[in-house]
């Protein structure tokens, strides 16, 4: 009995320092791995590359911001098929305006 008291105390702890992480504004790199549920390997990629924005405070630790990497993750939206289909629609309606 003890030792599920202890699991689930365990459990507990682990999820309020996911939660106190998840409200950070500037992450570690490995809290970055944790939210954008990256391995070390590729973040390290991204940021040796440029691709994801990040901070270099001291040239050795690297940080990033929560917020940007909330618009890095968002880029490159994909139209659903309504969206597309009602741009398809609006183009031809406007084409044919166009010629008349």
């Amino acid at each position: 009995m003890d030792t599920n008291i202890i699991e689930k105390l365990d459990r507990i702890e682990k999820l309020l320092l996911e939660q106190q992480t998840m409200q950070k504004q500037v992450l570690n790199f490995n809290e970055t791995c944790k939210y954008l549920e990256l391995s070390q390997s590729h973040l390290y990629k991204l940021t040796s590359t440029g691709t994801i924005p990040h901070y270099k405070p001291n040239g050795k630790k690297i940080y990033f911001q929560r917020e940007e990497l909330d618009h890095w993750l968002l880029r490159n939206r994909m139209n659903s098929r309504d969206e597309i289909e009602q741009q398809a629609a609006d183009y031809l309606i406007k084409k044919r305006a166009v010629k008349l």
